[in-house]
């Protein structure tokens, strides 16, 4: 069953509930579910998890339920109305630079999701030794903090907007320093200052420098996939919107795109 604007009774319920615990006591009561949710299945869901499951069934591609990782901020409500101003919830931030690999600029983040960027900045620092023989000198992001919309679904608080999320553009790499061990194949070019561009370098190019620079980034993208407790939604170059830069967050859900020919 569809209700205005194309949307199904279960996606209308989740766009008119304010939180997790509103989601399950009413969806626990709900006669038209998704054919995959049974009702013994939805009975026995935590507030975290019935959130998520109704996330994700707003998004229009992979998203599915997260269980077994309980973060604080899965019961935070992100519905909001579709137009004028909004105000964002008010979470603990913090300015943070980073940490095994520092950043261009200081990031506004939500307090929780430090541990989790600096999980990202180890696999980051231990692909590019591995690649480079270095770590980057720095990592270049286009903003974590925003109190905005998502853009293609205006009744959705983005997670920017609860400093919940980082876009992460490149990094930059300093000479290699005497003494420090390289890859035997590495290009004499990559010894000195170099950048590496997420809009440049994710896919590979005809030469070596092109080819290391997409290999690189991709292996940055497979270790994160495979440690899923770091980030839940990881969106890529082939995603709308989303061609400089990665996209990384906590949101309530587990979102895996934009990442052709990975």
């Amino acid at each position: 069953m569809v209700v205005g604007g194309g949307i199904s009774l279960f996606q209308s319920y989740c766009l008119n509930l304010s939180g997790a615990s509103h989601v399950c006591t009413s969806m626990k009561s709900l006669l038209l579910l998704p054919r995959h949710v049974s009702r013994r299945t939805l009975l026995g869901l935590s507030s975290a998890s019935c959130a998520s499951l109704c996330l994700g069934s707003l998004w229009p591609s992979r998203a599915e339920a997260v269980s077994g990782d309980p973060y604080p901020l899965d019961d935070l409500s992100r519905t909001i109305p579709a137009r004028g101003r909004i105000a964002c919830p008010k979470v603990e931030l913090v300015r943070y630079r980073g940490d095994a690999v520092p950043y261009a600029q200081t990031a506004l983040i939500y307090t929780e999701l430090k541990p989790r960027l600096q999980a990202m900045e180890r696999i980051i620092a231990a692909a590019a030794k591995a690649t480079y023989g270095r770590a980057p000198k720095r990592l270049i992001h286009l903003g974590t903090y925003n109190c905005r919309r998502i853009a293609a679904y205006p009744t959705w608080l983005s997670e920017h907007g609860l400093g919940n999320a980082i876009d992460v553009s490149g990094f930059d790499f300093g000479s290699h320093k005497r003494g420090e061990p390289l890859p035997d194949d590495l290009p004499p070019s990559l010894r000195r200052p170099f950048s590496v561009r997420v809009k440049r370098h994710w896919n590979p190019g005809r030469s070596a420098e092109q080819k290391l620079h997409a290999s690189f980034l991709r292996q940055i993208i497979r270790e994160l996939l495979s440690r899923r407790r770091i980030f839940r939604v990881l969106l890529g170059p082939g995603y709308p919107g989303h061609h400089d830069h990665f996209h990384f967050d906590c949101a309530p859900f587990r979102m895996v795109e934009g990442f052709d020919g990975l």
